[in-house]
């Protein structure tokens, strides 16, 4: 197998459940190895947060399925997120991109500022801070905001079962959304309209892909 030419890509998909990251992941897991996006020689890499690596699994069910005694408290929650974002960034996400392989990953830090920084209303400065530790340094070269109303969010997750984050509430839910909306314009996210058809939502993220990263030449890539 020939060796990628230069470090690879890390793709994020962001957005409140329901806004269908997970089936987008998966499509663009079947789509992106043949898309003509990739050198040669590059794998993809599909993750999560939280729970992309063994450790993250269970930090995962401490954050998301606690038994009720043992529910973190905000802070403590922030950082468990803190803690398993270290250990991915680390021990996943770093080696694959100096591999030349790519990373798409079903949330990262930008979640964290949107749940426990405006849901929570956990100090953003301090969030910041432990991002910088946290990733040293890393961030996407695109996060994908797929932006989709609370009341769609809703529907679309039904009677499914909700985690300890889904079932903060709806202001708390409110608070996130705001805060993804002014985290894509801080940051610079590529927003998508997450209400339209998952054919739709997928084309859409197909376009932007291959405006950001369509090969301009033999082995190289624009960026």
């Amino acid at each position: 197998m020939a060796v990628p030419e230069r470090r690879g890509r890390f793709l994020v998909l962001e957005g409140i459940d329901g806004s269908g990251k997970s089936s987008q992941l998966e499509r663009l897991r079947a789509w992106l190895p043949s898309s003509g996006l990739m050198p040669a020689g590059a794998q993809l890499v599909t993750t999560r947060e939280p729970g992309g690596t063994p450790l993250g699994q269970g930090l995962r069910e401490l954050l998301l399925h606690p038994p009720e005694e043992a529910a973190p408290v905000a802070t403590a929650e922030l950082l468990l997120y803190a803690a398993d974002r270290a250990q991915h960034v680390q021990s996943l996400i770093q080696p694959a991109l100096a591999a030349g392989h790519w990373v798409l990953s079903d949330r990262f830090a930008g979640s964290t500022a949107a749940y426990q920084g405006h849901g929570r209303g956990l100090s953003l400065a301090l969030i910041d801070q432990l991002e910088a530790i946290a990733t040293g340094g890393l961030t996407p070269d695109l996060t994908l905001w797929l932006d989709l109303p609370l009341a769609l969010s809703a529907e679309r997750r039904g009677h499914r079962g909700a985690d300890r984050i889904e079932a903060a509430g709806l202001p708390f839910l409110e608070r996130v959304s705001a805060g993804f909306a002014r985290l894509a314009t801080e940051r610079g996210w590529t927003r998508l309209e997450a209400s339209a058809t998952p054919g739709e939502l997928e084309a859409a993220i197909h376009a932007v892909l291959l405006e950001r990263f369509l090969l301009v030449g033999p082995g190289h890539r624009d960026g």
